[in-house]
């Protein structure tokens, strides 16, 4: 087999691995009597695991923002002292440029994440302890009318 019938056969085999993945994604499960999804839901996500993505963000983050600079000084100082004597100088500072963009966009990236995550986890922290102190609320007010009754 050549290698152009090879990579035509990875393609069509990567094509229908991504249209079975999506049929499932975007169809009514078999058991769920056709009305639509779980009234559960079936997604769950711990404050543990909230936290650990977030932190691992922001541990990339600090990384990106210590390490990511390295190649721009390093490209950037090379650029300029080959710039009057060679186009690759300016190609050079043109790349440093274009790295340092790149970097950035990663930096918002996973300050996205990190924030997002953190205000995921705290506001999440708020509704439980809503929903908590209205059921004790509730269950207190159920009590007392219940003795009244009685």
């Amino acid at each position: 087999m050549s290698f152009d019938q090879e990579w035509a056969q990875l393609k069509t085999t990567a094509a229908a691995k991504q249209d079975a993945a999506r049929t499932r994604l975007n169809r009514v499960p078999d058991d769920d009597g056709g009305g639509g999804g779980s009234p559960n839901g079936d997604l769950v996500v711990s404050q543990g695991d909230l936290a650990g993505v977030g932190d691992e963000a922001f541990k990339l983050y600090q990384r990106l923002d210590t390490d990511g600079d390295h190649a721009k000084q390093s490209t950037t100082a090379a650029g300029a002292a080959m710039k009057a004597d060679f186009a690759l100088g300016a190609a050079l500072i043109t790349l440093a440029d274009h790295w340092n963009n790149q970097v950035n966009s990663l930096l918002q990236a996973c300050a996205h994440i990190s924030n997002h995550l953190d205000y995921t986890k705290n506001a999440h922290a708020g509704d439980e302890y809503h929903i908590v102190t209205s059921l004790s609320a509730l269950d207190l007010n159920r009590a007392f009318g219940e003795g009244k009754q009685g």
